[in-house]
Order: structure tokens, then sequence, then C-alpha cells
């Protein structure tokens, strides 16, 4: 019995199985353009070789691009508080929340968890994984560049106040307290999804959320104190960075 395909499993010679060999019955004659005997097939190594390599091929090339849009996002990011630092850099803090460096260490933490390169060997992600990364990357940039904007002198790197502080509700500040931790929120999942081994993603993120409550309660103490009233009312009616759930 012969496989007449050309990547198969096994060629039989009547009762006996030759497992070097697959494809069409043997000419003992001629001999094909690798010095193959015509119509004998490919070696079962070499058959494996090629699946192997054709179904990997695909999804690194898909990775390496989910990985490279994520890294110009991030440098997309970054930029976009050019401007507002400038804005800031003559505003004295008159209160801060040094609670808020604890937080801010986690947060640090939880980046080096999701980058950290740690993965089992044929470690790659799914496609679902990579088109996740490759839609929320972008979303994250735009909306840290809306939150920059309208944020501008008010933006601190630690929690705190400048003497003439004004408490921002317009831009993306109408639907959620806190946009720019939604934006790296948004940016660590894509991260992960690009490139991270899901338990160092479970861990980043564990770590980013216990140190974005702790910058966000060290935050709204201070906003509390200030505005009293007004930031209840505007607490009470916003969500804080994750929409419909916190």
């Amino acid at each position: 019995m012969y496989d007449d395909r050309e990547c198969g499993t096994i060629l039989e010679h009547g009762d006996e199985v030759t497992p070097e060999w697959t494809g069409r019955r043997p000419d003992s004659g001629a001999r094909g353009a690798i010095g193959r005997p015509a119509g004998i097939g490919v070696p079962v190594e070499e058959c494996s070789a090629r699946r192997y390599n054709s179904a990997m091929f695909q999804i690194p090339l898909l990775q390496a691009i989910a990985l490279a849009e994520v890294l110009v996002c991030w440098i997309v990011w970054s930029l976009a508080f050019v401007k507002p630092q400038k804005l800031a850099a003559g505003k004295q803090k008159v209160v801060r929340a040094p609670a808020s460096r604890w937080g801010i260490f986690l947060v640090m933490l939880a980046f080096a968890c999701v980058w950290f390169y740690i993965r089992p060997e044929g470690f790659h992600k799914s496609t679902f994984a990579l088109a996740v990364s490759m839609v929320l990357a972008p979303l994250s940039t735009a909306l840290v560049w809306g939150a920059a904007r309208h944020l501008g002198k008010q933006w601190r790197y630690e929690a705190a106040l400048s003497e003439d502080h004004e408490l921002v509700q317009s831009g993306p500040y109408r639907w959620i307290r806190h946009p720019i931790y939604a934006s790296m929120l948004g940016m660590l999942t894509a991260t992960a999804a690009a490139y991270t081994w899901w338990p160092m993603w479970i861990a980043g993120t564990v770590f980013f959320l216990a140190g974005t409550e702790i910058r966000i309660a060290a935050e709204e103490r201070l906003l509390a104190e200030r505005f009293q009233q007004t930031f209840l009312d505007y607490r009470s009616r916003v969500r804080a960075y994750i929409p419909l759930i916190r």
C-alpha cells in the first residue's frame, strides 16, 4: 500500500514498512531534481519539519507585528506627557500624599512582570491574544493623549496638588475619573497579550491593580479635602478607571 501524498507517514512495500520515505511508488530508473528517485516522496523527518515550520512561521510573524505595534504605541503614549510636564514645571506642590509612592512602586513592578522574559519552550501567543493587543494598544494611546490634553498643568507624577489646582471634569474625565490609569491598564494588557506568558501576565495585573488602588486612594483623599462636595458629587457619578466596573 502506498501513500500518494507528498508528505505522508509511511511507505509500504508489500508487508515491509519503510518509514524513511513517503509518497508514490518509487521508479527505480528516474531520479528527481535533488537526487531522490523520481516518484519517491519526502523523508518523514523532513515532512515533520516542514509542517512545524509552516505552522510556526505565521504565528511569530503576527506576534512580531503586534509587538512592534505595542512598542510604537508606548513611545507615542509617553510623548503625551511632554507638554503637560512643561506646563506643570513651574507649579509648586503645596500638598502631596507620599503614600502614592508605594503605588507607583507596585505599578513599576507590574510592568516589570509583563516585560520579563520568562516563558516555556515553544511558547507563542494565540491569534486572538495578538488581535486584542493590536486593537487595545492604539485605543489606550488615544485615551492617554485625550486625558493629558485636558489635564494640562494639573498633571503630577505623584499624588500632589498645586495652589491653583483645578478639578478637571472635561474630555475623558467625563466618563472616568482616572483615564490615564485606564490607559496604563490598557497598555499593560496589550503588552501582555502580545508578549507575556500567562502567569507573569496575572502577576503583573495583580500588582498593577494593587498599586493603582493605592494611588487613587491617595489622590482622591487630597481632592476631597480641596474640593469637598464638588469632588464627592463627581466621584458619585463617574467611575474610577475601569468603565462599568470600578
